[in-house]
């Protein structure tokens, strides 16, 4: 059962707890089957480590003793350990991906089981209500998970596949090593190469999950650099404008504001086809205001497609006491406005 099918069968609040206590059910029940895949794949990958050891070891005694076999021999240890690690690889790669299923399960019975204890204290809390506390839990659910796939799928396709190619160049050297230097030079220069737009990547994504400047510096510097980051990765210019006074504010707003965005700049990029994105932050001395203002196509703003992550910045908005406008016009851009109570931290 999905968190969807609960919340669309929601007339009573007898209906409520019954569907909450299911889902919950249901989501333990699948955090133990996980835990269990988990376990054997974790054996699978100790007995494919040692495996991987053994054929290494070989390998290096076939590189200290080359005229000791035949050179199909030789051949057939290089397969080998190529075989072994892709297994080792493929394998490492599908626990690491059943691991963040548990946190994912783990987080989803955290906010049922929260859930499930708020309706408790009221008993006598209205169908309706019910029905919206558990639409706003899985909002917030659905949009963790859409960040973690859209991250996935990045790193599968980005250094995951940068590290599978890396092994084939690195055994495609060695082979080389010892029929052609220079071309086995040339080898483990494309390696080199990349390796380091790989690393580059990888440090994208460090800086996508949590920026470390924002802790250091604070939020204006942050927008400054993370929106010239997101010009060279996506070419859709940004114009940052901030005005008021640069102060650091209350770690929770900064990371609210830098997350919003985050989240903005993403839909232009990806669904409303802008080439010109402008950033307005306004520094007041008890608030903060800021406008995402772009030149794309725009959309319907009942049409809730597309539109998870706006409403996940408008509910955070309002419970800190602040406010959300939002200005579209099919083939006329979006302009996205927020205004947060912040005080110096």
């Amino acid at each position: 059962m999905a968190l969807s099918d609960s919340i669309t069968n929601l007339p009573v609040d007898k209906t409520s707890e019954r569907n909450l206590n299911a889902e919950l059910d249901e989501t333990i029940k699948a955090l133990k089957e996980v835990t269990l895949m988990i376990e054997q794949s974790q054996g699978e990958v100790n007995k494919l480590t040692q495996r991987n050891a053994a054929i290494t070891a070989h390998l290096q005694k076939v590189q200290s003793q080359p005229d000791s076999m035949t050179p199909d021999e030789i051949r057939m240890a290089y397969d080998s350990a190529l075989d072994a690690q892709q297994r080792l690889f493929v394998m490492r790669g599908q626990l690491e991906k059943l691991q963040n299923d548990k946190t994912y399960l783990e987080r989803i019975e955290s906010l049922l089981r929260f859930t499930q204890g708020m309706s408790s204290k009221s008993p006598n809390q209205p169908g309706q209500q019910a029905k919206t506390n558990l639409a706003s839990v899985e909002m917030l659910v659905n949009a963790q998970e859409a960040e973690r796939q859209r991250l996935s799928r990045q790193m599968h396709d980005g250094p995951a596949q940068a590290l599978s190619n890396f092994i084939l160049q690195t055994e495609i050297a060695m082979r080389l090593m010892d029929v052609d230097v220079g071309q086995a030079r040339e080898e483990l220069s494309n390696l080199k190469a990349s390796a380091m737009g790989t690393f580059q990547k990888v440090r994208n994504f460090i800086f996508e999950l949590r920026p470390m400047m924002l802790d250091d510096l604070g939020l204006v510097p942050t927008i400054r650099k993370y929106s010239e980051t997101f010009k060279e990765q996506t070419g859709l210019d940004v114009m940052v404008n901030v005005s008021g006074s640069d102060r650091r504010l209350e770690s929770y707003i900064e990371v609210m504001v830098f997350r919003a965005l985050q989240e903005l700049l993403g839909n232009a990029s990806r669904h409303s086809q802008a080439t010109l994105v402008k950033v307005h932050v306004d520094m007041g001395e008890t608030a903060i205001k800021v406008s995402v203002d772009d030149n794309g196509k725009g959309f319907d703003p009942d049409v809730t497609e597309n539109s998870l992550g706006i409403k996940l910045i408008r509910e955070r908005c309002e419970m800190l006491g602040g406010t959300f406008e939002l200005d579209t016009v099919i083939g006329k851009g979006t302009r996205i406005t927020f205004t947060l109570p912040a005080h110096s931290a």
